[in-house]
């Protein structure tokens, strides 16, 4: 069977459960369960500590793991990413009391705070910076009014957290971090499970951000609807009953549906409708 890791708690584990059972695989319905079978799909799921996922896959004991990029980095296992899931953004930045150091290059001689040490100290070094980095396990923003460090690193989303601890975000993103699926580096290629797993994922990637598009055209404004709804290899053209009218369908970006519709519109067409895709191969 193939072994996968899954977290089990955190931003990541209901986004990556519900993401697995959208692509046909069972998912456990307690909390408490650590291993779950799947024995139609042939695979075996183990709910782990996302901070752990990386380690468990970089050793080899499991084939493919879902965790995020950040805690991938930091764990400095031997892991790689093999896919982007689109889910759990977030952006790693660096901030301090405002008014003093500005930029990464001024950090020399200071003492970072961070519960991201691994990415924090490459990030250093690939700006030729020697600073001490401290460890903490959540609640940085307080490193600061403490005197643990003069800068600290931390997951900005709004930046209203930090804020009211009275910091200010400085410098350039340290990273941007999302959902991964991650396998042992240098490993072979995927096997025939490892590449149906893969295709599923990316099946339901696909159908969450298209929708796909019909509507009725005259003939004479084919070409021109076309032009506005491509589909992926070529739309599907059909005659209807009515002379001088065909119905097309094609698959369309869900962001861009309700310009797409009124662009069609404006062009003649008619009875345009969008339908959701739950499901997809490409």
């Amino acid at each position: 069977m193939l072994r996968i890791a899954v977290p089990n708690k955190g931003q990541l584990s209901g986004p990556a459960a519900a993401m697995l059972h959208e692509a046909g695989y069972r998912q456990r319905k307690e909390p408490k369960e650590l291993v779950l079978v799947d024995p139609e799909n042939e695979v075996e799921f183990f709910y782990l500590r996302p901070r752990d996922i990386a380690i468990y896959v970089g050793s080899g004991r499991l084939d493919i793991g879902i965790t995020g990029r950040d805690l991938l980095l930091d764990s400095a296992a031997n892991a790689e990413e093999i896919l982007q899931l689109g889910f759990a953004r977030s952006t790693f930045r660096y901030a301090t009391v405002p008014g003093s150091v500005q930029d990464v290059k001024e950090f020399g001689g200071l003492t970072i705070a961070t519960s991201y040490p691994e990415v924090v100290k490459r990030h250093l070094a690939d700006n030729s910076v020697e600073a001490s980095v401290v460890r903490l396990d959540g609640a940085v923003e307080t490193a600061i009014q403490l005197g643990v460090a003069q800068v600290i690193a931390d997951v900005v989303e709004t930046g209203t957290s930090l804020r009211n601890a009275g910091l200010e975000v400085i410098g350039e993103p340290i990273l941007e971090s999302e959902a991964v699926v991650i396998r042992r580096t240098g490993t072979s290629e995927p096997d025939s499970k490892a590449l149906q797993f893969l295709r599923r994922l990316q099946g339901v990637l696909v159908a969450r951000r298209y929708v796909m598009m019909d509507y009725d055209i005259r003939v004479e404004q084919v070409e021109k609807a076309i032009a506005i709804t491509p589909g992926l290899e070529s739309p599907t053209v059909s005659p209807l009953h009515h002379e001088g009218w065909v119905a097309v369908r094609a698959m369309v970006p869900s962001r861009d549906a309700q310009r797409i519709m009124d662009e069609l519109y404006d062009l003649g067409a008619r009875a345009i409708l969008t339908t959701g895709i739950h499901a997809c191969r490409l």
